[in-house]
């Protein structure tokens, strides 16, 4: 089963060329199924590009998924154009009276300030609240996955002096986890952060479960007991030259920026780089999907207020 969206989304044209299946939403009413209601809440500068990275992920699924584009009230976007908000992007309040599915938070390149530095800080804690009563499973996101870990469980980030980046190698922690079902003993995921929280400080906390990471980067994949809060502090969704993009953008930013590790074909930065992470990614959103959300979600989907879940995952 596709993704739906607008018809005119322009994401659509690019994942048709990678013979993507998007259903548009007018082909979508004719099918008679319960399809799942998601909603991305998209933080990245470029959110056009981010519209894909998403959705490609969340069409390898065979469930039929309508997805929603929010944006917040309280943040107007400086590169993404407001005709293409105000055409396929929905105001949080505009949907905040709805129950959802799933729920994605992307991340935001807001390293270097403290949480509460950040302008649209108090409509994200009001939207993570929300979030617990009106969304069966919610995955955030790198930078939003930091920002959640503090706000849920105060737990604090360190900021690295050498920013993280490149493609690193992860290992599974727990043999018969759902949301790493299928995974290799070892997989790669790009990283591109300055923002750590130490494996130690979250298992002290019982709610949660660290599912993956690595020496390297540290807890990578993280969920709390019922699946309803997952945590990514990687970019599974980035594109074989994401990585390259922010390189050459740190660079002319006059700053020392680190070449990515592990991604540069013999460490050139003039050689194409390959993606090396894609099935791993394609996976994991897949597993999200059928056993936290698909699998734990009430049919009728007003129930989700009431907490009502009909299998518990907990690893």
């Amino acid at each position: 089963m596709p993704i739906t969206v607008l018809d005119e989304l322009p994401a659509i044209a690019q994942l048709r060329q990678e013979n993507v299946f998007v259903m548009p939403k007018t082909r979508a009413k004719t099918q008679e199924i319960r399809p799942m209601q998601l909603a991305i809440l998209n933080l990245m500068p470029n959110k056009v590009e981010t519209e894909v990275q998403f959705i490609r992920l969340l069409a390898n699924s065979p469930l039929q998924v309508n997805v929603d584009l929010l944006r917040l009230d309280t943040h107007r976007s400086k590169n993404t154009s407001e005709q293409h908000l105000d055409t396929f992007y929905r105001y949080f309040s505009e949907v905040k009276d709805l129950n959802y599915d799933a729920l994605i938070v992307t991340g935001a390149p807001l390293a270097h300030l403290e949480f509460e530095e950040v302008a649209y800080w108090d409509e994200l804690k009001v939207i993570l609240d929300w979030a617990e009563q009106h969304v069966t499973s919610t995955l955030f996101s790198c930078w939003a996955a930091h920002a959640a870990l503090y706000h849920h469980y105060g737990l604090k980030r360190e900021l690295r002096e050498q920013k993280l980046c490149g493609v690193f190698q992860h290992q599974c922690f727990f043999e018969h986890a759902a949301l790493t079902r299928g995974f290799d003993d070892e997989f790669l995921v790009p990283h591109s952060r300055y923002g750590h929280i130490d494996i130690n400080k979250i298992q002290q906390v019982d709610e949660l479960t660290i599912l993956a990471g690595s020496e390297t980067v540290g807890a990578y994949l993280t969920k709390n007991t019922s699946g309803s809060q997952v945590y990514l502090t990687g970019h599974p969704e980035y594109d074989a030259d994401t990585l390259k993009g922010e390189y050459i953008r740190d660079c002319a930013k006059g700053s020392d920026a680190p070449k990515p590790e592990n991604y540069f074909i013999d460490n050139n930065p003039d050689c194409k780089p390959s993606k090396t992470w894609q099935s791993h990614a394609f996976l994991l959103f897949s597993n999200w999907l059928n056993y936290y959300v698909y699998q734990t979600t009430p049919y009728d989907i007003n129930l989700v207020s009431q907490d009502v879940r009909t299998n518990n995952y907990a690893e």
